[in-house]
Parts: structure tokens; C-alpha cells; sequence
């Protein structure tokens, strides 16, 4: 049986512009993409692609930096303050 790696949903991609890129390569510097969306290289503005060394750098989540998720265990206590939600409802019942 082959094990597979699973199918990476979120797989993104980093134009790395070589030394002597081109406007469109350097505008597109530092940006990941999702792959899918990636454009072709060379660049279609690409104005040497004759000589185009630009290359992709790909990564297993376009996502960089920390993650939301981890955010909600900095928030561990509950609210100290007074209550000011005393009315009841608008219901019939929130009034028997």
C-alpha cells in the first residue's frame, strides 16, 4: 500500500525575484499566493522573459504569521464588572 500525503487545501507560493528581475517580478516580491491562483512565470509583464530566473518558493499553507485560533486561550477570566443587562426580554413570557 503507498501512503499518500494529504492534499494540502490552502498549498501557497512566493515569487523569489533573481538579482536582475524585472518591475513585475520585484512588485510581486514577498506576496504568497495559493498556488492555484499563482501566476505563470515568466511574468506576463515580465519585460525579459528571454532571460527570466525567477523562481517559486512554495510552502504548505499560504497563511504566514500567528493564527487566530491560538488567540482565544489569551482571554481567561470573565467579566468582573457590573451587570447592566437587568431589563427583561421583549417577550410576553419574560414578563409571567
Amino acid at each position: 500500500m503507498i501512503d499518500r500525503k494529504p492534499t494540502l487545501k490552502y498549498r501557497g507560493v512566493e515569487v523569489i525575484a533573481a538579482a536582475s528581475a524585472c518591475d513585475a517580478a520585484r512588485s510581486v516580491k514577498n506576496v504568497r499566493l495559493l498556488s492555484a491562483e499563482a501566476p505563470r512565470l515568466p511574468l506576463a509583464t515580465c519585460d525579459r522573459p528571454a532571460i527570466c530566473k525567477c523562481i517559486y518558493r512554495h510552502f504548505d499553507e499560504r497563511r504566514q504569521g500567528p493564527r487566530r485560533e491560538n488567540e482565544h486561550a489569551t482571554v481567561t477570566f470573565a467579566h468582573q464588572g457590573t451587570e447592566w443587562r437587568k431589563r427583561p426580554g421583549r417577550r410576553d413570557s419574560d414578563y409571567a
